[in-house]
């Protein structure tokens, strides 16, 4: 996807935003697949489709308000079935309520999005690879938003402070004790499963949940066996530091601005998975590979 192809999408949607919307007629304004126009549009804008309609939809409500719009007239047009549902919504993005803003409070202005014309920094050169099918045991948590930005780096700082026990059971029990897997899937307007992943030998997974073997009831920890599908991969690599995190979240959007487009792949409907190389004889040395499923663009 180009930045012309996600502009005419964003176009789709602007004209749409009193009506039905369909996302397959968006992406087809975009040339992609559904899956990958929304992936790209998650990274691009920080926030998923739904949600840029969302508040698209709140911020025309309000300039329509403060132009002297009823507000049943104005919920009717946006999509809600009541004024009271509408006024709900409408105070959780505005801060106020449409008589509020009828009355000349201000509201807030989520505006249209505007495609950068480069991606700033060059992207890191790529490898591709064929994936092997890789098991991993790990434990999730259902992130909301996209998997990108500032956002995820929140709720990632969250679930990996709050779960320090499961992290060091599992490393104990690695075969590979210098790297950690993040792996996101089952991506959706909803938001994301978001795993916390180590790699066990086949000994090692099967007696996990063996209490002869571990003395521990390891059952409802919520630790799952994930099996990864073999899949065609683009490997970014961030440069490596004491701190790559910061590189590595700004990754993604380069990706999509300055690589993806042109290279005659898209993003294939397959978990995304971070191998975090942390546990480096010298900290300094750290760094992070990001694994993007692609698949030939049509």
């Amino acid at each position: 996807m180009k930045k012309d192809d996600i502009e005419r999408a964003v176009a789709y949607l602007e004209e749409h935003l009193d009506g039905e919307i369909d996302y397959a007629e968006a992406a087809r304004h975009a040339y992609a697949s559904c899956y990958h126009f929304q992936r790209v549009f998650g990274i691009v804008c920080g926030v998923t489709v739904g949600e840029y309609i969302r508040r698209r939809r709140l911020t025309r409500a309000a300039e329509e308000l403060a132009g002297g719009a009823k507000v049943l007239d104005t919920a009717l047009k946006y999509g809600y079935s009541s004024s009271e549902s509408f006024s709900r919504a409408f105070f959780a993005f505005h801060g106020a309520l449409p008589s509020e803003v009828k009355r000349g409070c201000l509201a807030k202005n989520f505006p249209r999005l505007q495609i950068p014309l480069d991606a700033g920094k060059p992207v890191p050169p790529p490898r591709m690879e064929m994936r092997a099918g890789k098991v991993l045991v790990g434990y999730k948590r259902r992130f909301c938003g996209v998997p990108y930005g500032e956002e995820r780096l929140r709720q990632e700082h969250t679930f990996y402070s709050s779960t320090r026990g499961k992290q060091w059971l599992l490393l104990g029990a690695a075969c590979d004790r210098t790297t950690e897997y993040a792996v996101v899937t089952n991506v959706g307007d909803d938001g994301y499963d978001y795993y916390i992943a180590y790699e066990l030998d086949e000994w090692t997974r099967k007696a996990l949940f063996d209490f002869s073997v571990t003395g521990m009831e390891i059952g409802g920890m919520g630790l799952e066996i994930l099996n990864l599908p073999p899949c065609k991969c683009v490997v970014f690599a961030t440069e490596k530091g004491a701190a790559p995190i910061g590189e590595y979240a700004d990754l993604r959007k380069r990706i999509a601005l300055g690589w993806l487009p042109g290279s005659g792949f898209r993003l294939a409907d397959a978990p995304e998975v971070v191998a975090l190389h942390w546990r480096t004889r010298e900290r300094a040395e750290r760094y992070i590979e990001l694994w993007l499923p692609i698949e030939k663009e049509i």
